[in-house]
């Protein structure tokens, strides 16, 4: 994923978590009405899923540095193996 530079770089993010969940929502009902099966959902949710892990931790990082001053530029994309682990 690659991560926005401007200065929209949170609507970006957030653009893109919304798209993510469309299309999450879009495979569930391709699911429903038989026009997957149930492997190629599975495997196209979990793809998705570390997308959107990495999407929100890149959010947090941003507004985390934001909050005490730093430049949220400075955050970065983790690897979907770091970020899938962690805990809210």
């Amino acid at each position: 994923m690659q991560q926005p530079q401007d200065a929209g770089a949170e609507q970006a993010i957030l653009g893109r978590i919304s798209a993510m969940v469309a299309d999450e929502k879009a495979l569930r009902a391709l699911l429903a009405d038989g026009s997957i099966d149930g492997e190629t959902e599975r495997e196209r949710l979990e793809a998705l899923e570390r997308a959107l892990d990495q999407c929100w931790d890149l959010l947090r990082q941003r507004r985390a540095l934001a909050e005490v001053g730093e430049d949220p530029g400075e955050a970065q994309v983790r690897p979907s193996s770091t970020v899938e682990n962690y805990r809210s």
